[in-house]
Order: C-alpha cells, then sequence, then structure tokens
C-alpha cells in the first residue's frame, strides 16, 4: 500500500473517531497501531511450508484467511527472512497425522527446533486438544493457534491464540435506514442464543424482537437498525456480530464466564463498543444492565465506535486495509518476537 493511501486511512479513521466521541479510543494504542501497521506492510515475511495433501477446510472463514495469505506479500519463498512460519493442514486431518506433520517438519528444516514451534502458527476451527505426544504438545503450547471465534472450551490459550473475526451474511453493498427511531430494545438472531429460560423471558418482553427462523437480507438489516442492541450469547451463533456494529445495533454479549477469545483482542477496546452480560440474572438484570449503559450517552458512543471497528470486520476477496484479513495479520506480527536457539542445542 503506497504513502498516500497509508495516510488517507489514517486520516479517516483518526477523523471519524475524532469527530464523533472525543473522551475514548477505539483502539488500544492507536499511537502505536498505525505506524506499526505500516512498518508490518513493508517488513513482516510468512514462510509457507509445503502441505502433504490438498486442503481441506470446515470453515468459509478458514479458507478465506488461508487464500488471502497464500496470495498475500506477507509471502516469502525464502524461509531465512522469514518472521514466522505457517504450518498447513486440513481440519480433518486427525491428531496423530498432525504429529506425524510437525515431526517431518523438524527432520527435514531447522526452523521448528530453534524455538521449538514458537514461531509457527496454524490454522484450525475447531482447536487442538491437549495430547501426548512430544510434537502436537509443543504445538498446542507453543505455536500461535488461529480459530474461529467463539472458541472450543480448553482449546484456546490466552494471550497467544487467535480468533478469526466472523464472515458476514449480509452483503457489503448493503445500507442501514438512516435517521431511523429504534422500535425494540434489543433484538436477538436466529440461534444468536441458545434455548434457556432467559430467551423464554425475552420472547415474553415486548422490548425485544427474538428471531424464530433466518431472516433474508433486507430484513434482518431492518431489524439492526431498528433494534439499540442486538444479543448474542457467547458459544451459540455469533457470526452477526460485525453486521450488528456495522449497523449502529450494539452487541451484548452474553456469558458467565471471562470472555478471552475475542477477535481483535490486541487492538481493540471491546469494553468501548459492546456490553457483557451474565445470563443468571435473568431478562430484569439485562435490561438494568443495558438502561444503565445509555445513560450519558453510552449507548451513542458504542454506536459510533462500533461503525469505524466494523471495517475490521470485513473479509474482502481482495483484501484490503484494516480489514479482517489485515487485522489477523497485525496480531501474528506482534507476535514476530522469539527467543531462536542453535540447532546443536537440541541435537
Amino acid at each position: 500500500m503506497s504513502t498516500f493511501i497509508y495516510f488517507l486511512c489514517l486520516s479517516l479513521l483518526t477523523s471519524v473517531s475524532k469527530s464523533t466521541i472525543d473522551y475514548t479510543s477505539l483502539y488500544l494504542s492507536p499511537a502505536i497501531l498505525f505506524p506499526d501497521y505500516q512498518n508490518m506492510l513493508i517488513s513482516f515475511k510468512i514462510y509457507i511450508y509445503t502441505p502433504p495433501n490438498a486442503l481441506s477446510f470446515s470453515s468459509p472463514t478458514e479458507s478465506n484467511f488461508f487464500t488471502s495469505l497464500q496470495t498475500s506479500p506477507f509471502v516469502t519463498q525464502n524461509p531465512e527472512e522469514a518472521h514466522l512460519y505457517f504450518v498447513p493442514f486440513s481440519s480433518n486431518l486427525s491428531s496423530r497425522s498432525v504429529g506425524r506433520l510437525i515431526r517431518e517438519l523438524r527432520m527435514e528444516f531447522p526452523y521448528w527446533d530453534r524455538t521449538l514451534g514458537a514461531d509457527h502458527f496454524y490454522v484450525s476451527c475447531a482447536g487442538l486438544g491437549y495430547e501426548s505426544d512430544r510434537n502436537l504438545v509443543e504445538l498446542k503450547k507453543n505455536s500461535v493457534q488461529i480459530s474461529c471465534f467463539p472458541a472450543h472450551e480448553g482449546r484456546f490459550v490466552p494471550h497467544k491464540d487467535i480468533t478469526l473475526p466472523p464472515l458476514a451474511n449480509i452483503a457489503r453493498a448493503s445500507h442501514a435506514p438512516g435517521n431511523r427511531t429504534a422500535k425494540y430494545l434489543g433484538f436477538v438472531r436466529y440461534n444468536g442464543i441458545k434455548e434457556s429460560n432467559l430467551v423464554n423471558e425475552l420472547r415474553s418482553d415486548p422490548d425485544f424482537l427474538i428471531e424464530s427462523e433466518p431472516s433474508n437480507g433486507t430484513t434482518l438489516v431492518g431489524r439492526l437498525g431498528s433494534s439499540v442492541f442486538c444479543l448474542f450469547e457467547h458459544g451459540a451463533d455469533v457470526s452477526g456480530i460485525g453486521e450488528a456494529l456495522r449497523f449502529g445495533c450494539v452487541p451484548v454479549v452474553v456469558m458467565d464466564r471471562p470472555m478471552q477469545d475475542l477477535p481483535l483482542m490486541d487492538v481493540i477496546r471491546w469494553q468501548k463498543i459492546a456490553i457483557f452480560v451474565g445470563s443468571r440474572g435473568g431478562v430484569k438484570e439485562v435490561k438494568r444492565v443495558l438502561d444503565s449503559t445509555c445513560k450519558d450517552e453510552g449507548c451513542a458512543g458504542r454506536k459510533r465506535l462500533g461503525v469505524v471497528a466494523s471495517q475490521h470486520f470485513v473479509w474482502n476477496d481482495t483484501p484490503q486495509p484494516y480489514d479482517s484479513f489485515h487485522m489477523v495479520m497485525y496480531q501474528l506480527w506482534l507476535r514476530r518476537h522469539t527467543i531462536r536457539y542453535a540447532r546443536s542445542e537440541f541435537a
């Protein structure tokens, strides 16, 4: 990307956030993010090991990431200049076969043993569990796992692993209705929350709209645009979070344990664009939290920052600046610093 385009993107991002909200920032470290992102575009190099067989993935998001990576300028054919190494394998590959793959890589190349896999990464939507095989232990413990969101419980290591932003279901060309008045306090997409006492209470409350079947793009856009909040449950279908942000529907994530697998956790301040609430207090507690959040323009602030954040939840056929692919790559870039040992130390 040219310097001109970089500064244009930076100007747009900062002007949007500053013109709408002066008291907060969407990004954890905005002064570092933008110049460091530009440095990544110029310097970051990935070496992709040749897969033993044709690859197949269980989700479109995994496939999109791998296709974008393959055709990106980050890829190098010279493994000596690489910052990180990508280990490609199919979603349906057995644990034993993955362990065998790592064993073959460490025998053929010197790079795994230099860090015991800490400068390697792989994509697995379901994630890997803990195994006794040494190769799998090192892969799980040391290498960066890129998985789908939400990650399976017990298969995600916070601060090391990364989750992929969900793939949107609404065409990017769709637009939210302008100057609309909210008809509902909260909206729950089909399968957005698991069947529970909370869902039954929400169905009985006229302030909430609960989908009983999937809606088409136009209907869904209208429902997103006419609701203040969009409710999702961690562990259910959360694929619409990016779309909720884009259409000004503040995401409300229902969970009963700490969330450590949110997409882009190294980059954005989730507490500034979303609300987190437990399910045990029922609809009364949910409404109390939502009502208290809207005091002092809290809702408006989250909506505006959410629209800015939504550009990072877009998967493009050809990756664009600051989209999902590039923000995942930036998180990998942040993990490139590892200690490398001489091969003889592990001989």
